[in-house]
């Protein structure tokens, strides 16, 4: 039973049984590295909104008056 686990449950109650091997998913070292990290200041500049084009189609992000961000197209 290589990469699996057997959970016991109540009788007639079914319990997920498989479990992904640790081997199969990436080192935390290696998750994200390739995403850049910008600071949202240097986007928006001194603004509040920005059209950013995306494969031919454009979308506007822009900074609530919470200072959340919110996308749409």
């Amino acid at each position: 039973m290589s990469g699996s686990i057997r959970a016991v449950g109540a009788p007639g109650v079914a319990v997920p049984t498989t479990v992904t091997p640790a081997a199969n998913r990436p080192a935390p070292s290696t998750i994200g590295a390739a995403r850049r990290r910008l600071d949202s200041r240097q986007l928006f500049q001194d603004g509040q909104e920005i059209d950013i084009d995306h494969a031919g189609s454009v979308y506007r992000l822009r900074i609530t008056s919470l200072g959340k961000l919110i996308l749409t197209k």
